[in-house]
């Protein structure tokens, strides 16, 4: 097959694309380019995409003998993730650009580029497993458990699958570096990137304040009704930070409040005890379904984090708008804009975006 392995710079597609290669496929390296001005280097493991980074990328095709361009995605990646982003969060929700960006930017406006120019599939070094299945190509966890990646990539289409290749599926980080090494490629012990990559020093808050202008408005005790403190923009708190509320007095008996909700119109940030944030039943919108929609009924393994444990469930509802999923045991902390992956054991069904989390009562 051609094939377009995306080097990011980095040792997981390092060694994905020369997987590709010693398979026996024609594999031509591009580097992304997502940002206009990119940063001249990364600040540790925070970010990616720098001018190191591509720099990192060209060495690489250079060991492994591949042909070698950069593609400059950054008009898209601005508009489909950055401008999401500050959006998202604008109106109270906690979207996930790393998902957002495979599923409209490297399997999408990438895989699209790529099949126009006659490639087959789109190699990236993402840790999950393709299986072919009775119902098409079928996405499945990775074996490192730590590093598993699926999640991110729950939201990609039976269609999109078929054009993707991932060739770490079925190894770990740590064998991955000591494959790197050998190979004599420099980045094999390049630190993983963490964090969002367009907020490359962390600070999510002051990043959002600096586009979006502080909102002051006021926190308040769910469970009183009393305003316990003030905040220059709601957009800074998600469901289930403790950290940075900052709350003049403490909750009775001293225990520690968490915000419990967001209320972007009135400007309200809501706080509360942490068993406010325990849920049973999450509603989500727009389903993306890897091998057909999954039907009403059926039992899941439900997952609301990247690294999060997933719960056993059973769908409630499943249609073209929208999935709801009744929980076994409670998740804490779920918030709206979230992404909710449902699984049969290892096999990813698909991806919904959470706009409701909720308590059944007892």
């Amino acid at each position: 097959m051609r094939v377009i392995a995306a080097l990011s710079g980095g040792v997981d597609s390092a060694v994905a694309a020369a997987r590709a290669r010693d398979a026996g496929h024609d594999v031509t390296a591009v580097h992304l380019a997502l940002s206009p001005n990119p940063r001249a280097h990364r600040e540790g493991a925070r970010g990616c995409c720098s001018l190191e980074d591509s720099r990192d990328a060209r060495r690489v095709a250079d060991v492994l003998g591949l042909p070698y361009y950069v593609w400059d995605v950054s008009a898209q990646f601005t508009a489909e993730v950055v401008d999401d982003f500050v959006a998202e969060y604008a109106a109270g929700r906690t979207p996930n650009p790393c998902l957002r960006c495979n599923e409209r930017i490297k399997f999408a406006a990438v895989l699209e580029r790529a099949r126009a120019l006659g490639f087959d599939a789109v190699c990236t070094g993402h840790y999950a497993r393709l299986v072919d299945g009775p119902a098409g190509r079928e996405l499945h966890r990775g074996v490192d458990t730590g590093k598993d990646q699926s999640y991110v990539l729950a939201v990609l289409t039976g269609d999109q699958l078929a054009g993707a290749m991932f060739p770490l599926g079925e190894s770990t980080k740590a064998q991955v570096r000591a494959e790197a090494a050998g190979r004599g490629l420099l980045v094999a012990e390049k630190p993983d990137s963490h964090d969002i990559c367009f907020i490359p020093d962390g600070d999510t808050a002051g990043w959002l304040t600096e586009r979006l202008g502080p909102r002051p408005g006021d926190i308040v005790d769910v469970d009183s009704g009393a305003t316990v403190g003030a905040h220059d923009g709601s957009y800074a708190f998600t469901v289930g930070q403790r950290r940075g509320l900052g709350l003049a007095e403490p909750a009775p008996g001293g225990a520690r409040r968490y915000v419990v909700g967001i209320e972007p119109a009135a400007g309200t940030v809501l706080v509360g005890m942490p068993t406010r944030l325990d849920v049973d039943e999450i509603d989500a919108a727009d389903p993306r379904w890897c091998n057909g929609p999954v039907q009403q009924g059926a039992t899941v393994l439900a997952q609301v984090r990247a690294h999060g444990e997933p719960v056993p469930g059973r769908v409630a509802r499943s249609d073209a708008q929208a999935v709801r999923v009744h929980l076994d045991a409670p998740v804490r902390g779920v918030a709206p804009g979230q992404a909710l992956a449902l699984y049969d054991d290892t096999r990813v069904l698909g991806s919904a975006t959470i706009t409701r989390a909720i308590a059944r009562p007892a």
